[in-house]
């Protein structure tokens, strides 16, 4: 259940204030569709998830268990810098819809916004430190589609009333403190 619950409370945290949580607030604004938006995020997260996932796996088995312990440990507490960090829209991700419609304007949009983003990065690492990856792409899509979902059907009433600073604040200590259990083995202390 950990390898479902952790990464759902984690990418939830971490979305909030994430350029693709503002991608979905501008898609939703642009387009007035809410239904193919959601699709279109929730279809190019477990696409994109199921990649990190896949990749995360395949860490465990290219890297011995002490350096992928200090690999991810590591990982976790940049990744809690980097959650500190606002981020910005590119306009060009924004103007996708021509002639293929919301819905794949949005998986488009979606796919390429989350490569290299921090929640794809987590999702590598959440993989490579819980066996079960099914749980783990499931639990980063379910939190991705928690924090984007309001947006979409909300818009920015609901942007506006979330104090980013604390969510940030508390996304970044959830990294921080995944990395130090894992940098000193807190689960063999349990």
């Amino acid at each position: 259940m950990d390898a479902f619950l952790v990464p759902t409370g984690i990418v939830a945290l971490a979305e909030v204030g994430d350029k693709t949580q503002l991608l979905a607030l501008v898609l939703a604004a642009r387009f007035r569709r809410p239904l193919p938006i959601v699709m279109g995020i929730l279809v190019a997260t477990l696409l994109n998830h199921a990649l990190a996932g896949a990749v995360g796996q395949a860490l465990t088995t290219l890297i011995g268990p002490e350096a992928l312990r200090w690999c991810l440990g590591i990982s976790f507490l940049l990744m809690a810098g980097w959650t500190l960090i606002p981020d910005k829209l590119d306009e060009e991700e924004t103007q996708l819809k021509g002639r293929w419609g919301v819905f794949t304007a949005t998986l488009i949009a979606f796919f390429i916004a989350e490569m290299g983003d921090k929640t794809q990065l987590a999702t590598v690492a959440l993989a490579a430190q819980y066996a079960n990856f099914l749980a783990v792409v499931a639990g980063t899509t379910v939190g991705m589609l928690l924090a984007n979902v309001p947006v979409v059907y909300l818009g920015e009433k609901a942007a506006k009333a979330i104090p980013l600073k604390l969510v940030h604040g508390l996304a970044a200590l959830l990294f921080a403190l995944l990395g130090l259990m894992i940098l000193f083995r807190v689960d063999r202390l349990l």
